[in-house]
């Protein structure tokens, strides 16, 4: 075999690859933008939180049924990427898996005013928790993302919350989002991104303590228990 031939059916070879991984990178990015819409569509219920107290329930619950056709675009996902091949596709897909933490994290936190885990995210989109070299799973610094995307919009609530009288919800969110704070000053932040999300946290905090400042001396901070107890003799 001549030279010519050899080097053309190596470069075919390589040309053949490079068309499955097109197709392959088309097949994600069609996947990708199904789950994405779903997630606008979540991004736009939950909006009634900034101006309606009632409609807060309302519109979890049908957070909760968005994240469930969430679920099953990851499960197309999941079957489509190779295992072996999550961080040579992992673009597609990062921001927006970044959003569903933010939205998945804010929907229990209203529901139950506490932190949603890394492991109850990962349930909710039915991905794996567990961090491997191969294999689909939820990305640990996509899930902190979300969280400080969390405290962002929960600064918003704040200063929204007091507009429509619900005095409580900022003391509420303030020692919440100061627990979260706390929690990531443990640890070392060496993701460039992430590191700056993070920077942009005391800006959420002073707003928030801003606005509880300013309800503490307009006396329309709740009282507490304690504060309503007549004084013993």
């Amino acid at each position: 075999m001549s030279g010519n031939l050899v080097i053309n059916d190596i470069f075919s070879k390589f040309q053949k690859s490079l068309d499955e991984e097109q197709g392959l990178r088309e097949v994600i990015r069609n996947i990708c933008k199904e789950i994405d819409a779903i997630s606008r569509e979540s991004t736009t219920v939950l909006q009634v939180i900034h101006y309606n107290e009632a409609g807060i329930a309302p519109a979890c619950l049908l957070a909760r049924q968005l994240f469930e056709k969430a679920n099953a675009g990851y499960a197309k996902l999941r079957n489509a990427v190779p295992s072996s091949d999550y961080y040579k596709y992992q673009d597609h897909w990062k921001f927006m898996t970044q959003r569903y933490c933010f939205l998945i994290t804010l929907t229990i936190w209203l529901e139950k005013g506490i932190m949603a885990s890394h492991d109850t995210v990962a349930e909710v989109l039915g991905i794996s928790a567990v961090e491997e070299k191969e294999g689909f799973h939820l990305d640990i610094e996509d899930y902190l993302v979300g969280l400080l995307n969390l405290c962002s919009e929960l600064s918003r609530l704040a200063v929204n919350s007091v507009t429509r009288g619900e005095y409580n919800r900022p003391l509420q969110i303030s020692k919440f989002v100061m627990e979260l704070n706390a929690g990531f000053r443990l640890l070392n932040l060496k993701n460039d991104h992430l590191r700056k999300r993070f920077d942009a946290l005391k800006y959420d905090m002073k707003k928030i303590e801003e606005v509880v400042y300013d309800l503490s001396i307009r006396g329309l901070l709740p009282k507490t228990e304690a504060e309503d107890k007549p004084a013993q003799p």
